[in-house]
């Protein structure tokens, strides 16, 4: 290897979509390493041949990951070396990786990443989004119930949230954003690097009914950016709007659940918070 030291595991970022993405390093590390553990083996072997590189591959994803940690540090041990690539961008970043990496380290073995393409850093980085503070979440819950729970926890978070997502639950998704969320601004990043790279902005419901009205918007793989929370003034003020607000709503004939609701998109916080305050009111009465 061209690189210093002795035998080591390198994480290797691949592109997202552009192959010139691909960094000097990274190839470099591709066709000297004696082996690539490789999400899909089929993807990878197309950019080793557009490199023009013959290197043994062994696939590594969720389902057997940690049977082949052992095979993998053997490699280590006779001192050859191993690059680690997912199907895209950076891997562990919502990919395979975490219980290799964790473990070849509990071993001892050196571990070097060869940094490069990852959606999430590159959707940040033209969303015109606040990214001084930000939270990754991966992908959201696949049924409404658990992505809508996760969302409402989330619902008071003040820095900007990022969500990966598939294209046949983006239109869910982006529904029950506005549900739980309100109004906030989004802007969703699709196909990034490819040629039908896309930026679309506006509200969740906005955004969803735009899908609905042009089908190929909801094609590709997805970055979802949702700006934080709004900040609200903190004190008695709040506290007796929001509690006038949800006796209103209950005199109204309003459920516990959706006065919370409601009370949780106006003037933010979790609705939990606010499900218990409603109920507390309720059981007064």
């Amino acid at each position: 290897m061209s690189e210093p030291n002795s035998a080591s595991l390198y994480v290797v970022a691949t592109p997202i979509g552009n192959l010139q993405d691909l960094s000097p390093r990274a190839a470099t590390v591709l066709s000297e390493v004696a082996m690539v553990a490789a999400e899909d083996t089929r993807h990878t072997a197309r950019l080793l041949r557009h490199l023009g590189v013959r290197v043994p591959m062994l696939s590594l994803h969720e389902h057997n990951e940690s049977a082949r940690v052992d095979r993998i540090d053997a490699y280590l041990a006779a001192g050859e070396s191993i690059a680690l690539v997912s199907d895209a961008g950076t891997p562990l970043i919502s990919d395979p990786g975490f219980v290799l990496v964790r473990e070849l380290r509990a071993r001892g073995r050196r571990i070097v990443p060869v940094p490069g393409a990852c959606a999430l850093v590159t959707a940040l980085s033209a969303a015109g989004l606040p990214t001084d503070r930000f939270t990754f979440h991966g992908f959201l819950p696949a049924k409404g119930g658990a992505r809508r729970a996760q969302l409402e926890e989330l619902s008071g978070r003040a820095e900007t949230l990022v969500f990966y997502e598939s294209p046949h639950r983006i239109r869910d998704t982006l529904t029950d954003i506005g549900e739980a969320l309100g109004g906030r601004h989004l802007v969703v990043g699709r196909e990034l690097t490819k040629t039908f790279e896309t930026f679309l902005e506006g509200s969740a419901l906005e955004l969803a009914a735009r899908m609905e009205e042009d089908p190929n918007q909801a094609r590709g793989e997805f970055v979802v950016m949702v700006a934080g929370a709004p900040p609200r003034e903190k004190g008695v003020g709040v506290e007796v709007e929001g509690e006038a607000l949800l006796a209103a709503l209950l005199a109204e004939g309003a459920g516990v659940k959706q006065a919370a609701g409601v009370a949780s998109r106006l003037l933010g916080g979790a609705r939990k918070a606010w499900y218990a305050r409603a109920q507390a009111l309720k059981d007064g009465d």
